[in-house]
């Protein structure tokens, strides 16, 4: 009996880890495609425009898959609907790899953000399925791991394959590198991930996933393509995007079977946390693409020089984040809110260090505030989806997480696109790479601190009940 028990908590702790190194991968594909744009640019012979959909094109599909995608899984199954996205990204990157030209690439980009918004609700719906307790705490922890690891070290692993396959193909390799891996994964996913447990196949609510879609492309359109798209216009897809978002909800407190689940925005904890993740995102994932920049364009750093330069960054999110899983049951949003300050300090820190190391030695300089800041970050992503998903039933923990990352979605396209307005502006005006990435990190402590802001008020407002009751 007890070796039986063993075997399925083995088996489900495998379960796992085949969904982290698939949300990894798809995760990694947000920010490995950076130090590679020169190499495309040089080899492809593509133009700004095209170098800004093949990142951009990547964040706007993966963004408008996910609800859809996380409602799909909880409706029908979990498994089939990971391992379709799996799939599908498998071939796209392999498609992405082999791009004959720009527009190929773009395409494959395209297809791959959509098999990542696919696949990544399922991991989280997935957790919640399988984990109870503690134990949920502690696989949230490997996610949020997964979830820093891949943001931060995307540039290092792109430049080391830039490095070893040389700059003529070392840009097709971040690509093939998920080929063989996605493979793997896909025969493993089959042996280990649960079957479907749902006897009632729910409907799929196509009205509310196309209200929602085109609510979602009106927000993230104008933020993607911020630099590109030079005309004011843009913002008007800002308020039509309101508009529609005020309808989808209006339908889905009518739809027979709706898509989201509304009463979630009535638990506190899904509400503050699903704001905290999107202005954490806002400013989380901007430091990599201006630091990136500055590395590379300002200083003239190698893709691989710029990666390790952010690798603090990742050491210090991956093992916090594993901490925070083990000890975020015991201490609750308080310890989200203290990660959130030690970002902050760190990051004012890197501040600092770039003000008194502007030169080629500002990778060193920086090298112990993002260590900091990378720490306080794995107190943050994994406790706060924990929290923010603890209240949640597990039967909607796919869509539920659709919606908590869509909201990272935009969170980081408006942060990208705010930040790398301020940065692009100022290295215009005055050609000063170092002050336009103080300038930057302005912008990215304001988001930090009103997520911190978000973190107090719940922090305060937890203990008023408390003593009121």
């Amino acid at each position: 009996m007890h070796s039986d028990r063993a075997a399925g908590t083995d088996r489900r702790w495998h379960a796992l880890a085949v969904c982290l190194v698939a949300a990894f991968m798809t995760l990694l594909d947000v920010s490995i495609v950076n130090v590679a744009l020169p190499t495309i640019r040089d080899g492809l012979h593509t133009s700004e425009a095209g170098l800004q959909w093949i990142v951009s094109g990547y964040a706007l599909t993966f963004g408008l898959a996910l609800v859809p995608a996380g409602r799909l899984g909880d409706a029908r199954s979990r498994r089939a609907v990971f391992m379709f996205g799996l799939a599908l990204f498998t071939v796209a990157s392999a498609l992405a790899g082999a791009a004959p030209d720009g527009l190929w690439l773009i395409v494959a980009r395209l297809v791959q953000g959509v098999a990542g918004g696919i696949l990544n609700p399922q991991v989280a719906g997935l957790i919640q399925q399988l984990f109870r307790g503690a134990e949920r705490g502690r696989a949230f922890g490997a996610l949020g791991a997964v979830i820093g690891l891949a943001t931060a070290t995307g540039p290092l692993l792109g430049g080391g394959l830039i490095a070893l396959a040389g700059p003529d193909d070392g840009w097709r390799w971040v690509f093939y590198v998920n080929v063989p891996v996605g493979v793997a994964a896909l025969f493993l996913a089959r042996w280990l991930l649960p079957a479907p447990v749902y006897g009632a196949r729910q409907g799929l609510d196509p009205l509310g996933v196309l209200l929602l879609g085109a609510g979602v492309l009106c927000v993230l359109l104008p933020f993607v393509q911020h630099q590109q798209w030079q005309s004011s216009v843009k913002w008007l897809l800002i308020p039509a995007a309101a508009v529609l978002i005020a309808l989808f909800v209006l339908w889905e407190r009518r739809a027979p079977s709706p898509m989201v689940d509304l009463a979630l925005f009535r638990r506190r904890s899904y509400a503050l946390g699903s704001t905290i993740a999107l202005l954490y995102f806002a400013g989380f994932t901007a430091i990599f693409f201006i630091f990136t920049l500055y590395l590379q364009n300002g200083l003239g750093y190698s893709a691989l020089g710029a990666g390790l330069a952010i690798a603090p960054f990742s050491v210090g999110s991956g093992v916090a984040a594993i901490i925070g899983g083990r000890v975020v049951g015991r201490f609750g949003r308080p310890l989200v809110a203290a990660g959130l300050g030690v970002v902050a300090g760190g990051l004012a820190a890197a501040w600092l260090a770039v003000e008194l190391v502007p030169g080629a030695n500002a990778g060193w300089a920086t090298a112990l505030p993002l260590l900091v800041a990378g720490f306080g970050s794995g107190l943050v992503i994994a406790p706060n989806q924990t929290i923010t998903l603890s209240e949640v039933h597990h039967a909607e923990g796919g869509s539920a997480a659709g919606v908590l990352q869509t909201g990272q979605r935009v969170g980081t396209a408006a942060g990208i696109a705010w930040v790398g307005s301020v940065f692009f502006e100022t290295v215009a005006g005055s050609g000063d790479w170092a002050a336009a990435f103080r300038h930057g990190l302005i912008v990215i402590l304001m988001f930090v601190l009103a997520a911190l802001a978000a973190a107090v008020a719940d922090v305060t407002g937890s203990r008023r009940r408390a003593r009121a009751g």
